[in-house]
């Protein structure tokens, strides 16, 4: 009899062996056709659907976009549209820089040569008694409520010019470094000498009012400065600004030099007498620049250099290498006995292969030795490698306070065409390393060649109002170039001795410069920059000097010796570069991928790059066009009357960055905004303003056309039906700068309180960009709405986190960082006008509003009622993303979170929040990532300081060193043995340093430039939608994606709480530096990209006397010291 049910017991029993296999075996399981639509897809489209048409609606209604488009399109039939000729406006622009900076020049000569005229007729009073107006005395009193000495009444007002800082345009003012009496006869003769260019000052300036500071660097040390100002000492009380160690002195003052500094580690040197050394080699890097090349030698009983990879060759003394050389002479220590003809013999031959190899600056030459003494038999080194002509000359350093020696290395500099100095305290390197500059002018000075130098890009970090300058300007534009001229001694006697007197020069800032390449003419994405003869970059929109520590904007240690390759990097080939230091005139395309908000988003374009060199500078020019809509411009012309009119509303304005009308040649007009100076140049009442009447024309065209949306906001507002809540600001702006804003809420009730206003960089047509939302829209399609969430500060510090980047910022700074933006959301679209086929960006127009109030549309739309007809729908019905079982997201195109149920979502990148779904997203291809490189980056670095011992080899080795050191000290003490050194003794003051140092490990953290690599994500618009699953284990998601048409939206559900971290961790954003092997780092710091030579070079002059070599006319050796050395030296061999 069968069992009954039995078939259905054996079927039963099979399901089960089936369902227990795929429990078994989470990892295999793969879900049914009837599992994958728990979501169902037609849900999702619907909820996409009509969130979209809500918003479109939204954002069209009061951004007034389609009005402002048919306004547009009904002007088409009277405009103009032309292509741009990149190739005929860089040389436009070129020759007005040119001018620009042959003004500059003129007024520099005109210093220096009223200077020379000034000193030949003025008589050297060595007991003048003079009152002067000292830049930091000036308007202090005493207790008793009298002026001080050197410190009478100077009168000071603002002066927009001056970057709002007190001054006093009808005098200059004298500064003198802490080092330096100010009463010294020298200082006092100088200082009355120069008061004949208050005049030449005063004139220049009013000759050409662009001029901004003017100065007179003096050889001994004051530094005359106009208009004067009053200057603060730091926190301490000390001026440390000396003028003769800063650049533009320095390249007036001498010709381009190859270096080798030499340093004495022997035994000898420890304590103090380092320390002294290692300043000394620290100021006289300080005073080199890009146009110098130099390396750093170390010797004892063997000779080694501080940078191993440098090794043979000298590199260029730019910013980055300097500070690297810095850091790696702190880590030297004292040991051994000395050799110093070993060290002299490798600086010979890396001075005499960079000759040969043509490396170098091939213009001077000089070996820097600094040391405690010369005991070897070191006259033969300079007779096989230096006499007689003596191309190299040599410069000696003696620290301490022994004289022992002092013949010797007299003996060295004397024979040598250099120049001798003892330096006992920290006090006296300043001093004395700069004579070594006065020597190397005298060649100069004595052909009386006037060469003008044009400096780098750097800041001027000494103005008072710096710190406030780093948070209000563009970065790129808070740079400087300085011009200047060396200022001799005419007179007959002193000819042979080629007396420098100082330097002459003018500031000027780039800012002004970058005002002659203006943004209306290049363009959304077009920008102009500058480069140097040695390919760094002088100004680029992309240059980021400063980097954030703390809450501190500091200058980055590289921040001038930026390389045109570093910044505009995909030109992989460096043809630009090669063809920009080379100065010559051409073009070239590339296709880039630019970034916006911090290095975020990536857009892809096109770039037509046009270039040029600005004839007597070093300096080239290019500018870039982007294919497509960069490459045209419009014109329209209506009457003045017409759109002076629709001009004066109160809703315009103008880009006060941009120049329509040039307010700072004249002082009464820098009081006048640009669009102020605009109304009143067009009225007539300042008919002698200087404008530009193409920009205007545009100005005025295009207040026409966009008129009525003042009106059509306006009726918004007054409509009695009442206003969406969340909404807040409506605005457009057009090619020509100007914007129309309407506030549809008071300030008080305004989430976004900085949006649109001065301090809202990002939001504003500035200098060196058009406004966020206006270049997002111009790559979006026209008609179609870009929201994104606005960040603080993204033009300030980019990536340059002072985070380590091997791990993640913390969410509180992520927070802090984020925390005034995160309610605000702003949607804009592109207006464009087409004439013949050729298309050109009108304007963009948006509508800002409130997150909340988008918020509040998305979970309305996105969610179901239990009355939901149900009857057709595959899968989970009804359902609602307020739900716990959906997680629901509002993404835009680059994978950024606008909504989400935990609000600190806001802002932040979908990956950080769902590595798991995102990483399906990557790989159904919805979205795509993209490599981007920072080669201006700033990472922590951890710095090791660990003794310079070196390991010993056998007990044998222990005794011979103990030996060897012992004998030798006893040597030195018997040679130097003075009751006034054994008084003065450094060892015996050094004593506790020098134990206390070496052993020790100590871990520093710095920050350091570095290269490094970071992702953008960015979503295929090819793609509608998508749904999958992923599986974590034993737990799936389920997730469907739907794009929201007319706009750069997403819409993603997520179905099932898995936590899928192990598998699939959070994908940020997070820039990783790129780690070098130690043999390619070593090839890309040695590495000498092609650079042009300054056209001058004056190394030698037979007149010079060299006899003049540090208070020795007569120098030689010490026999009787000299034959104990050598004993010594061979006893101990």
């Amino acid at each position: 009899m069968q069992r009954a049910g039995g078939p259905y017991t054996k079927s039963a029993q099979m399901a089960q062996r089936i369902a227990l296999c795929i429990i078994c075996s989470g990892w295999l399981w793969f879900p049914t056709e009837a599992e994958k639509l728990l979501l169902p897809l037609e849900t999702v489209q619907q909820w996409a659907t009509d969130f979209g048409n809500q918003i479109y609606s939204i954002a069209t209604k009061y951004s007034g976009a389609p009005l402002l488009q048919k306004k547009f399109k009904d002007v088409e039939p009277i405009v103009k549209i032309e292509e741009v000729d990149g190739s005929e406006l860089v040389l436009k622009f070129a020759e007005e820089m040119e001018s620009m900076l042959g003004r500059k020049t003129k007024s520099v000569k005109t210093l220096a040569e009223n200077a020379e005229d000034a000193d030949l007729y003025h008589d050297y009073d060595a007991s003048l008694k003079i009152d002067y107006y000292n830049s930091v005395l000036v308007n202090t009193k005493d207790e008793d409520g009298k002026y001080v000495e050197l410190g009478g009444e100077f009168i000071l007002e603002e002066n927009e010019h001056f970057n709002n800082l007190p001054v006093n345009t009808s005098l200059s003012s004298v500064q003198v470094p802490t080092n330096v009496y100010n009463k010294d006869p020298d200082i006092l003769n100088g200082v009355y000498m120069s008061e004949a260019l208050n005049e030449i000052f005063i004139n220049n300036f009013k000759k050409d009012p662009t001029l901004t500071w003017q100065f007179f660097g003096s050889s001994t040390g004051f530094f005359r400065i106009y208009p004067g100002i009053k200057w603060t000492p730091d926190a301490n009380g000390v001026i440390a600004f000396d003028c003769r160690n800063r650049n533009w002195y320095i390249q007036a003052a001498t010709s381009p030099k190859d270096l080798v500094i030499v340093i004495d580690i022997s035994g000898s040197m420890k304590g103090l007498r380092l320390t002294i050394a290692k300043h000394a080699i620290n100021t006289i890097l300080d005073t080199l620049g890009e146009n110098d090349f130099v390396n750093i030698i170390a010797y004892s009983d063997y000779v080694h250099y501080v940078e191993p990879c440098f090794e043979g060759t000298l590199v260029q003394a730019d910013l980055d290498n300097r500070e690297h050389f810095k850091m790696l002479v702190e880590e030297l220590h004292a040991k051994g006995e000395g050799k110093v003809n070993k060290a002299m013999k490798e600086s010979f031959r890396i001075l005499s292969e960079a000759t040969a190899n043509g490396q170098g600056s091939l213009c001077n030459q000089a070996i820097m030795l600094i040391t405690d003494g010369a005991m070897e038999d070191f006259q033969q080194v300079f007779e096989d490698y230096n006499w007689p002509e003596k191309r190299v000359r040599v410069f000696t350093y003696l620290i301490g306070r022994e004289m022992t020696f002092a013949d010797n290395v007299k003996w060295i500099a004397c024979n040598n065409k250099g120049y001798y100095t003892h330096i006992s305290t920290l006090a006296d390197v300043q001093e004395n390393v700069m004579e070594y500059l006065h020597v190397l002018s005298r060649p100069m000075v004595i052909n009386h060649d006037h060469d003008i130098i044009w400096t780098e890009a750097y800041m001027d970090s000494v103005l008072p109002n710096t710190a406030e300058l780093f948070n209000t300007q563009a970065q790129s534009l808070l740079l400087m170039t300085t011009v200047a001229m060396p200022v001799f001694s005419k007179k007959n006697e002193t000819r042979s001795h080629g007396i420098l007197l100082g330097v002459a020069g003018s500031d000027v800032p780039l800012r002004e410069l970058m005002k002659l390449a203006p943004r209306y003419k290049l363009g959304v994405h077009g920008y102009a920059f500058l480069s140097t003869n040695n390919g760094y970059i002088l100004s680029h929109p992309d240059l980021r000097p400063l980097y954030k520590e703390g809450k501190k904007l500091k200058p980055k240690p590289n921040y001038n010796s930026v390389d045109l390759s570093e910044v505009e990097w995909e030109d992989t080939e460096e043809t630009l570069r090669t063809a920009m230091v080379k100065g010559q005139t051409g073009s070239l395309s590339l296709d880039v991928r630019t970034t916006v908000e911090k290095g975020t988003r990536v857009l892809f374009l096109t770039n037509d790059y046009f270039y040029t060199t600005i004839n007597e500078t070093p300096f080239s020019l290019g500018i870039v066009l982007t294919q497509g809509h960069g490459e045209y411009i419009f014109q329209g012309n209506v009457s003045i009357e017409e759109g002076l009119h629709d001009l004066m509303q109160p809703d315009v304005t103008l880009a006060n960055e941009w120049t329509y009308c040039e307010t700072d040649i004249d002082p009464q007009h820098r009081k006048y905004s640009q669009l102020q100076a605009v109304i009143r140049y067009l009225t007539g009442k300042e008919p002698e303003l200087e404008c530009d009447e193409e920009l205007l024309q545009e100005v005025l065209f295009d207040a026409v056309v966009t008129a009525p949306l003042e009106a059509y906001w306006t009726a918004l507002l007054l409509n009695e039906s009442g206003m969406d809540e969340g909404l807040e600001t409506a605005f457009l702006g057009t090619r020509a700068g100007l914007m129309r804003i309407t506030r549809y809420i008071s300030a008080e009730d305004r989430v976004a309180k900085k949006f649109l206003t001065t301090s809202d960089k990002e939001s504003i047509f500035t200098m060196d960009h058009f406004p966020l939302w206006y270049r997002r829209a111009a790559e979006h399609p026209p008609g179609s709405f870009l929201y994104y969430i606005p960040k603080e500060d993204t033009r300030d510090v980019f990536r340059d986190y002072e985070y380590d980047y091997s791990t993640s910022p913390r969410l509180e700074d992520l927070e802090q960082e984020y925390q005034d933006d995160e309610n605000v959301v702003v949607a804009s679209t592109a207006v464009t006008v087409t004439v013949n086929k050729q298309m050109a960006i009108a304007a963009a127009i948006g509508v800002q509003m409130t997150l909340d109030m988008l918020e509040k549309k998305f979970w309305a739309t996105t969610r179901q009622s239990n009355e939901t007809d149900c009857s057709t729908v595959e899968g989970l019905c009804p359902i609602s993303c307020d739900s716990p079982e959906l997680s629901c997201y509002l993404l835009d195109s680059n994978g950024f979170i606008l909504i989400s149920k935990e609000k600190k979502e806001s802002g932040k990148f979908f990956g950080e929040v769902d590595g798991a779904v995102m990483s399906q997203l990557l790989q159904m291809g919805m979205f795509r990532r993209v490599s981007l490189y920072d080669y201006q980056a700033m990472c922590k670095s951890s710095h090791h300081h660990t003794s310079g011992a070196r390991p010993l080899l056998s007990p044998f080795y222990i005794l011979l060193s103990a030996l060897k050191w012992f004998l030798t000290n006893f040597m030195l003490c018997l040679l130097e043995f003075n009751i006034c050194g054994l008084w003065h003794s450094d060892h015996l003051a050094e004593a506790k340093a020098v134990f206390h140092t070496s052993h020790k490990h100590k871990k520093v953290e710095v920050m350091q430039p570095c290269d490094t690599e970071y992702p953008s994500f960015i979503y295929t618009p090819s793609v509608k939608e998508t749904n999958s699953f992923v599986q974590c284990g034993r737990c799936h998601k389920m997730f469907v994606m739907q794009q929201i048409a007319n706009s750069n939206l997403l819409m993603l559900v997520v179905q099932g709480e898995c936590d899928c971290a192990r598998r699939f961790p959070p994908i940020t954003l997070e820039p990783k530096e790129v780690k070098y092997i130690t043999s390619v780092k070593c090839d890309r710091m040695r590495s000498q990209k092609l650079r042009r030579r300054p056209d001058s070079c004056h190394a030698f002059h037979p007149e010079e006397n060299a006899e003049d070599c540090g208070g020795a006319s007569e120098i030689s050796l010490s026999v009787t010291l000299f034959m104990t050395t050598l004993i010594a030296s061979l006893v101990l061999r």
